[in-house]
Order: structure tokens, then sequence, then C-alpha cells
């Protein structure tokens, strides 16, 4: 929509942070019925609607973070019901992303000081006339129950302030002002291209106790993103307080991964039965420490009053995977609550801390498990549009995080200034392909593709006159397990080989993209760029098989990526398994490495390796955390150390989805479930059992319809296949030690002999 009749209001008071905007008008007469009313939301800052006195939807924290420079969302929302005679708008404002804090600097107000809401109501009658009222001028604005709010530290509510009176016809106070009309560039208004926040499902504390130290403590029994409606009576003026925090230490609540968060909401009772929901702020929580609670612990434990409220944006969940070891499973489930509670508006490093940015390494390592997992394709489009945006003002950087905050805060103590760095910057390219083998959309590679030759193109400027991309800053193989807590970039792999491991990747799909597009010219361009470095990385970085620095991450990277001459191959192979289990198994990788691990072992004939890496359950793995409560993917391997105390690095986060990419390999090599063409039209069943897993059920809800793959390994001697191929579609079945089966769309059963070693098979990433 390019005409808008409304504008952006300020109200003319600050109204702690979280005023109330009121509009009303009359129906135009003499039109017929009212056949359609469709509202139209926006704010700078955060916005939730009424219409009549009624929710205009369940959208949460609209419009959602973007980059404000350039592009703010609106929500479109069907209010036909609602619309009366005498109409009244409602809108309450908070902080949100905004004007909010964000970042560990304390920066706060970073897109600007002014909050703002924006309305348009357009209401069509049935003699085709339409009538438009939206925010200008006439409204008006008060005060709020809400007196703070901030996603980071939390909400203040004070329940003797709440009064829905404002809702109503005719309205008037003396408290109320006017508003600010904003002289605001309405071009930058865009709909939303990924789905809304909402509340996604609700949970009832597990426990009631108190701690060593006397608080009173609750457990969710689950790590979580929302927050907690709380319903309680009590004198009026008492206040409530409700601190939030993902895990306990010395019995007490664990804060201090927080950093400077406080996460604390604060409740003001009215001295009735009040309910509190604080919308404008989320935290990432387990555990909730309660203060003022009318009757202390005992009260709570018997009356109950808190109820966790789980918010992400509203995502259909598509993928499942199932095995018979129990610890696999909860790895599994692990990621899906990470990637839930991850997946607000941004896909965030993590949910609960002062930071939750939208980090492109951890995306760029996670995509393809995400597209599994969750319909994705919207939400991932959305983030790329603003990564373009963002690309586009930074002579074509793609930053560090997006929306890119991070260019306004003074950080140089420590991160740089923007500049393009491997796998972080490799999101815009490794996002799209994700998303492209996920969903057989060319929109997507069509939209991203200007994005894609800019990095490329910036990309081969940055390498040396030796071809390798071997100077200038760089993560490396972020938090390598063996590195000190506070030195998380200290990785046993060389930053430059993974760098130029990397940017071979990149090339190289963006050659095979700008085929699938018909772009000849940039094929060809990024196809020789792809061969330079390739020679490049083996005359300088291998040496008679070895790679350079010798440890797990640069083989996997090597090998996966198919940077190596085939001469070469199996000697990494044999080399990466022998390093794996010289570590006895533990991972050995960081955020480059630890994706591509177990398909660089599955890839050269190490299946019971990558089991067994899979399966180790002593620190650093998988599974540690597992076997520790962990209920979602920690930051580190290690956030919580055996003795029960946190990791003592500043950076700790025990909900982050990055570690648990491994889902991925679980689901095509373990479930036996890829796409053969782009969008699963051709479907590649070829399982790999091993780890003395008994049976494994892997289903996917693809555009096409349900793939159910389940095999189990009977008797130890027979492989036992039931498949389901949605209409439409082929797969084409592949096992060791036979031919491959092209199957029709429809129920197949099948059954193989079955040895514990046998050849294994590479399935592509």
């Amino acid at each position: 929509m390019t005409s808008w009749h409304a504008r952006f209001v300020s109200p003319d008071n600050e109204f702690g942070g979280a005023p109330l905007l009121r509009g009303e008008f009359l129906l135009e007469e003499g039109h017929g019925e009212v056949l359609s009313a469709t509202l139209f939301v926006s704010a700078l800052g955060v916005v939730e609607a009424w219409v009549n006195g009624k929710k205009a939807s369940e959208d949460l924290l609209t419009p959602g973070w973007s980059a404000y420079e350039w592009r703010v969302r609106y929500s479109e929302v069907d209010v036909t019901a609602l619309v009366g005679p005498t109409t009244v708008l409602g809108l309450a404002l908070g902080n949100g992303w905004y004007r909010g804090r964000l970042t560990w600097t304390g920066a706060s107000a970073l897109y600007g000081d002014e909050l703002a809401g924006f309305a348009e109501l357009r209401v069509r009658f049935a003699d085709g006339h339409v009538q438009v009222f939206g925010t200008d001028s006439s409204w008006s604005a008060g005060a709020s129950a809400t007196t703070s709010n901030d996603l980071y530290d939390g909400q203040d509510i004070d329940a003797r302030k709440y009064d829905d009176g404002w809702l109503a016809p005719g309205f008037a106070s003396p408290e109320w002002v006017g508003v600010l009309v904003l002289d605001d560039d309405l071009s930058r208004l865009e709909p939303y291209v990924g789905p809304p926040v909402r509340k996604q499902m609700e949970l009832e504390p597990v426990r009631v106790w108190e701690s060593p130290s006397g608080r009173v403590l609750v457990d969710f029994g689950q790590n979580v993103v929302g927050w907690v409606r709380t319903e309680v009576v009590g004198p009026e003026g008492a206040v409530v307080t409700l601190r939030h925090a993902e895990v306990l230490e010395h019995g007490e609540l664990g804060t201090r991964p927080l950093r400077t968060a406080e996460a604390t909401d604060r409740f003001t009772l009215s001295g009735r039965a009040d309910v509190f929901e604080p919308s404008f702020t989320f935290h990432g929580f387990q555990y909730v420490e309660v203060a003022g609670w009318p009757g202390g612990a005992g009260a709570l434990q018997s009356h109950g009053g808190l109820t966790a409220v789980v918010v992400s944006s509203e995502l259909r969940r598509t993928g499942r995977f199932e095995t018979s070891n129990r610890l696999v499973n909860k790895l599994h489930e692990n990621t899906v609550w990470g990637m839930r509670g991850n997946f607000v508006d941004v896909p965030t490093d993590c949910p609960q801390r002062d930071e939750r940015l939208g980090w492109t390494g951890d995306i760029a390592a996670f995509a393809p498990s995400a597209c599994f997992l969750f319909d994705s394709q919207g939400f991932l489009r959305d983030w790329l549009r603003d990564l373009t945006l963002e690309q586009q003002h930074q002579d074509g950087i793609v930053p560090f995080v997006v929306p890119d905050v991070l260019k306004y805060v003074n950080h140089s103590a420590e991160l740089p200034d923007p500049v393009t760095t491997a796998l972080w910057s490799d999101a815009a390219v490794w996002v799209p392909w994700a998303l492209w083998q996920a969903y057989g959309d060319r929109r997507v590679l069509e939209e991203a593709f200007p994005s894609m030759l800019s990095h490329a193109r910036r990309l081969g400027q940055l390498l040396s006159p030796n071809g390798l991309w071997d100077t200038g800053f760089q993560f490396g193989d972020w938090l390598d397990p063996d590195a000190a807590p506070e030195q998380p970039a200290e990785a046993k792999a060389d930053r430059h080989v993974v760098a130029t491991l990397c940017a071979y990747r990149t090339v190289d799909l963006l050659a095979r993209i700008a085929q699938v597009l018909g772009d000849a010219s940039a094929a060809a361009e990024f196809g020789a760029m792809a061969d330079g470095l390739r020679a490049a990385f083996n005359e300088h970085y291998v040496q008679g098989g070895v790679v350079k620095s010798d440890c797990t991450t640069v083989y996997a990277l090597a090998i996966v990526f198919g940077v190596l001459n085939q001469a070469d191959v199996e000697f990494a192979g044999d080399r990466l398994a022998g390093l794996v289990e010289a570590a006895g198994h533990r991972i050995s990788t960081g955020f480059a490495g630890t994706p591509f691990v177990t398909d660089a072992l599955t890839a050269t004939g190490h299946l019971d390796t990558a089991y067994l890496l899979l399966l180790q359950t002593e620190c650093p793995s998988w599974l540690y955390s597992v076997t520790n409560g962990a209920t979602t993917i920690w930051e580190r391997w290690d956030s919580m150390l055996p003795d029960g105390t946190i990791n003592p690095g500043d950076m700790t986060s025990f909900n982050h989805y990055a570690l648990g990419a491994v889902v991925d390999w679980l689901h095509r090599c373990v479930g036996g479930l890829a796409p053969l063409e782009p969008g699963y039209r051709r479907i590649l069943v070829a399982p790999q059992p091993g780890g003395g897993l008994t049976w494994a059920k892997t289903t996917l809800e693809t555009l096409h319809g349900l793939v159910c793959v389940r095999w189990e390994v009977i008797r130890e001697d027979e492989l036992h296949l039931v498949l389901v191929i949605p209409a439409g579609t082929e797969a084409v079945l592949r096992v060791p030690g036979a031919a491959d089966e092209v199957l029709a769309a429809g129920a197949h059963e099948r059954r193989f002999p079955w040895k514990s070693k046998a050849s294994v098979l590479a399935v592509g990433v």
C-alpha cells in the first residue's frame, strides 16, 4: 500500500514509557451494511490494538524488530466483527526494540527517543464506498497501568491504574493530552513477510519451594521464553516481584548469566482479584523467584496463581524425529525448544541476557535444521530483507547481527567495526540456499541474489594475492570447547583456514544458485572463483593430506565442503576419525565445525565413530547437557560445570540453538530423509542405522504432503522399513548392499538383510 490516510502520532507526554492512544469516529450512513473492516497497525516501539474494547488480534510485540531505518512492518487485521456505529480505536505502546535497551553496552533508544503509534481502519460498505479513519491530530493520549517496560529488564504494572473506560465511546479525562503528528516517511511501511509473534502454550509450575536463603522459588519444568501470568489477591499497594532465570546455582536463582538484564516484573496490587500479564517484555527462564506474595510460599503452593506463557513467532511445526534412544530424543526435543525460544521475530542467539541479537553466524549454521523443524520460509525471508538492507547501507558488508544495532554502540573493546567475516557474513548465501533446498521456491533465490553477489564480490576483494582469505578479523571456530572460558575465539582451528573453507563453500553455492537462476555469467564468475580458492587451499593449507592446524574442524569442513583433492579425502576422513577417537569421542569443535563433523565422518566411512560422538555423555558432548537436566541447547558445551556451578565465562547461556545443528544430520542420516531435489519433489530415503539404535521414525510435512520414514532393526540381521511418499513426488530408496529403488507416491514396506558393519553412504548437505 503506497497511500496512507493515517500518520504516526506520538503522545505529548512520556506516561512512564507505555502510553495509551485513542481515537473515536462514527460510521458514515447511507452506504448500506459494512462488508469489511481492515485495520492496519504499526508503531515506533511495540503496539497492541483494541477495537471497541476488544483486542484486535492475538499478535504480540507488533511490529517486531526490523531494520527500522529503512523498513517498519505493519500488521493487517480483519476487524469486521468489531466495528459499530460508533467505533473507538485504542493503541497501547511499549518501548520494545525501538526505544528499549539493546546490547550489553547499556544503550537504549538506538533508533529514536519518541514512541509513536500508527493505525488505519478501512471500512468498506455494500455500495462500494470506503470510509477511512486513522491516527491523526484528533487522537489523544493518556497513561496506562504499565509504569515501566523493557525487553531486557521487565515490566512494572500498577493494577490501581487500570481503567477500561478509555476504550468506551465518549471517554474524556483531564489527565489525557493531545498527540504530536510526526513528519515520518511512510514509504518505509511494509507488510509482514513472516509470521507474527503469538502465544504458543501455557505451563503450570511443577514445584514451589523455599531456597536455602528463604526465597520462594518456582520451577516450570522447561526453559521457555515468554512471561508469567499472575493471578493474585492481596492488600492494595502491595508489590509482588518476579525475577526470572534459566538455572539454579547452589539452590538459588542463577542470575549471573543475565549480566545486566534485570529480567524482573513488578506488580502492584489493587486490593481486589488482579491478573497481570506483562506482554511488553519477554524473559528466558525455567525458574522464577517470587517476593511479596501474600501469605508467602505456603499460600503460593496451596492456591497457585502463576502460569508460564510461552511466546514465539507463529511457526507451523513440520518435522519430527524419534528413536529408540531416549537421550537422543531429548536432544532433539531440546533443539526444538531452543529454536522456539529464539525465533521471537528475529533469529536470536539467546533470549534471556542483555543481548538477544540476530547473530548471522548462528542462523547460518542452523538454517537447515530450522527449515526441517518448522515452516521457516516466511520467517527467514523476512529476516533476509533486513540483512539485504543493512548490507546495502554498509558498503556491501553483511554485519555480525541483523538488524544491526552494533553499528550504533561503542564496542571497540570487544568487537571491531563491522567487517566481512566467514560463516557470519556467509549467512547471505547459506540461509537462502537452505530455504531453497527445503522449499524449492525460486523467489527466495531471486530476492536474495543481489545480496549474495554483493557479499561474494566483496569477499573476492579480501583475498590475498596467494588466493587465500588469510587477513582480517575472524570469529573462527567460535567456542571451541578447549578454549578458555574468557577466550571464546581461541580455537584449535586456524581461523584463516576456516575462513578460506567458508569462502569456498559460499562461492561454490553461489555458482550453483546462478545456474538455477539462469545467470550463466555469474555462474562462470563464481565457478572460477571457487576453482581458485580450491587450488589455493590445497597448495597452501594441505601437505601430504594434512590440513593446516590438523584438528577436527578443519577436516570436517574440508571434507563436507568438497575442497580437498580426491587423493586426500580418504586420509582426511581417517585422520578426522582418529582425532575424534583420541578425544575419547568427546566434542572438539565449535560453531564452525559442529554442524558438519558427523556428516564428514559419515561421508568417509566412519559411521560408527559418528554415532560414538553423538552418544557420548561426558563433557563436552551433545548429551552431556541432556544428562544434566537441560531442556534446551546450551551456548557452551559446559555452560553448567560437572560440579553444578555455572561456567565462569561472562558469556554463558542455557538457550542457544546453534550447537543443536546436529539434528540436521539426525534427520538425513539417522532418520534417512533428505531432499533429492529442492522442495522434496524427489526424496532420498537412505537411513543409516548404528549406535545401538533399534528404530527411528522421521516425518516431514513438505509442500507436497507428509513424508514418513520408519525403520527398525529386527533380530539384528533384518532392516524393516515403512515409508509414506506424498502424491506428486517420488523417492529413491538407498540401502547399503541393495540397488537403488525408485518409489512412486503411496505407502511402501520393505525388508532387507542387515549387517551392523554395513557400508556407509554419503548424504548431501
